[in-house]
């Protein structure tokens, strides 16, 4: 799988909610492209993840 331009290997079948919080992403503060498709929060528990998927994740942070 590749995520934000770095390839990572999936220890085993996982969701985009459960990889998300495993890699420590605050799932409410971030926008998700799989395979050039925009995931809504909504749908991250319903999305498995495969080896061959590309991931862009955005992350929102305050600050002034």
């Amino acid at each position: 799988m590749r995520v934000n331009g770095k390839n990572l290997a999936l220890a085993a079948p996982t969701s985009l909610a459960d990889f998300l919080q495993d890699a420590d992403y605050n799932s409410a503060r971030v926008v998700v492209e799989r395979n050039g498709e925009i995931i809504t929060a909504g749908r991250f528990a319903d999305v498995q993840l495969a080896d061959d998927d590309h991931l862009e994740i955005v992350q929102f942070v305050g600050g002034g």
